[in-house]
């Protein structure tokens, strides 16, 4: 038993003995290659980077690119050092074309949010700060990854959007700001004048909204007790809130400081006596 384990022990020692002598260059090669090849994948992969650094290209974009450059550089100088030493990777890449079918497959919702990224990062059809509505949600961007993008809202709540989403949607971008709408109404006998430059001068005052794109302050409509009063005036998104709460009591205070009347909805009822 012992003598079996010892001839074979003799028999793979001797089989390696006979690879080391007859492959000694060549694998002396390979470690050279395969050296070479990571030193010269790290180089070009930074050369990538700081070009596209230097042209102001996205920061996600550089690293995407950079790392594929380095790791496809990688893969081709292992090959090379397979072949060296007389390894065939013939069924190497065979086998890899077959799993990354497989992982494509797969993987087929994630690659495709990964390829919207690149599209959105390329196009900049959106940049973090701008103010977004996609598919009825909408949010000020916080951050654009490969796979999603993250938005914030004025009640300070992430929303995480897949990228395949975005791309191809329909989509509003009103940049740092949101738009914000209210109405009052006033009585008919009231001076409309007086009401819109008090508003007008409320909205001036607050130090959030925004003086480009400027406030818009009218009469909206005619209703049935009273005239209505809009105004529209934009706000930063996070702060949607907190700025029409104070404006709208702003507003109110302004109305009624001035005695000019708020109508209640009223009804006139007329009695016929037979």
């Amino acid at each position: 038993m012992i003598s079996t384990e010892i001839e074979q022990v003799e028999k793979y020692y001797t089989m390696i003995s006979e690879y080391l002598v007859k492959y000694s260059m060549q694998l002396v090669g390979a470690v050279l290659i395969l050296i070479f090849g990571l030193w010269i994948a790290q180089k070009l992969s930074k050369v990538v980077a700081g070009i596209m650094t230097r042209n102001n290209i996205d920061i996600t974009l550089t690293n995407f690119v950079s790392n594929v450059v380095k790791v496809l550089l990688i893969i081709m100088f292992i090959i090379i050092a397979l072949g060296k030493i007389g390894i065939s990777v013939t069924p190497f890449v065979a086998a890899i074309g077959a799993a990354s079918l497989g992982a494509g497959l797969a993987l087929q919702g994630m690659l495709s949010n990964y390829g919207a990224g690149l599209a959105i990062i390329a196009t900049r059809p959106f940049i973090v700060g701008d103010t977004i509505e996609v598919k009825n949600v909408s949010g000020q961007v916080k951050t654009i990854e490969l796979g999603h993008t993250v938005l914030i809202n004025e009640e300070k709540v992430e929303i995480t959007i897949p990228n395949k989403h975005i791309v191809g949607e329909i989509l509003h971008n009103s940049f740092n700001y949101s738009l914000v709408k209210g109405e009052i109404d006033i009585a008919y006998d009231a001076s409309a004048d007086q009401a819109i430059s008090l508003i007008e001068n409320v909205l001036d005052q607050h130090d959030l909204v925004a003086d480009n794109p400027h406030s818009q302050v009218g009469i909206e409509a005619f209703a049935e007790s009273g005239v209505t009063i809009s105004y529209r005036y934009w706000v930063p998104t996070t702060k949607i809130i907190e700025t029409k709460l104070a404006v709208n009591g702003g507003v109110y205070s302004a109305i009624q400081g001035a005695d000019i009347e708020i109508p209640f909805p009223q009804r006139v009822v007329t009695l016929n006596k037979e």
